[in-house]
């Protein structure tokens, strides 16, 4: 278990999605800053060739009801395996195959205990965007927010 906070515990797995969820929503240019600020980077081998295909989302009626097929959408991905062993994965929608790969060097290097760290500070300033955006969509939101009430009438 890793902790995030005074006196709270996450598993490994909650840990390691926390940080590919950085990855998948920062752009290209945040995960090669990222993987600058870790240099230097150890060299790894390509398991799976980045690639794009398309993958099915699926909708469902009424956000719970039964899921049907809403559409394709362009993804990429890609695997790569660090002379130590750790093996990282990337999946992302869109056809930025360099994100791919800058996203499974990341995932890789996470697994790395000894660089763990390090990681989630150079993914850092991803976390910080990402909060400050939705901080400013709740107050765009709280902006627009209308409070109902019902007005008694004195004639009861």
């Amino acid at each position: 278990m890793t902790e995030i906070a005074p006196n709270v515990h996450i598993t490994m797995t909650d840990a390691r999605r926390a940080a590919m969820r950085l990855c998948a929503h920062a752009c290209c240019a945040e995960l090669d800053q990222a993987l600058e600020r870790l240099a230097p980077v150890p060299a790894h081998d390509v398991l799976r060739t980045p690639q794009t295909g398309l993958v099915m989302l699926q909708g469902r009626i009424g956000g719970d009801g039964g899921p049907f097929n809403l559409g394709e959408a362009s993804a990429s991905r890609a695997t790569i395996r660090l002379a130590g062993g750790e093996i990282g994965f990337a999946y992302h929608l869109g056809r930025d195959l360099a994100k791919a790969t800058a996203a499974a060097v990341l995932d890789a290097l996470w697994q790395d205990d000894s660089r763990r760290q390090a990681v989630e500070a150079a993914l850092r300033p991803v976390a910080e965007r990402l909060a400050a955006e939705a901080d400013r969509t709740a107050r765009r939101t709280a902006a627009t927010r209308v409070n109902f009430f019902t007005m008694v009438r004195g004639d009861d």
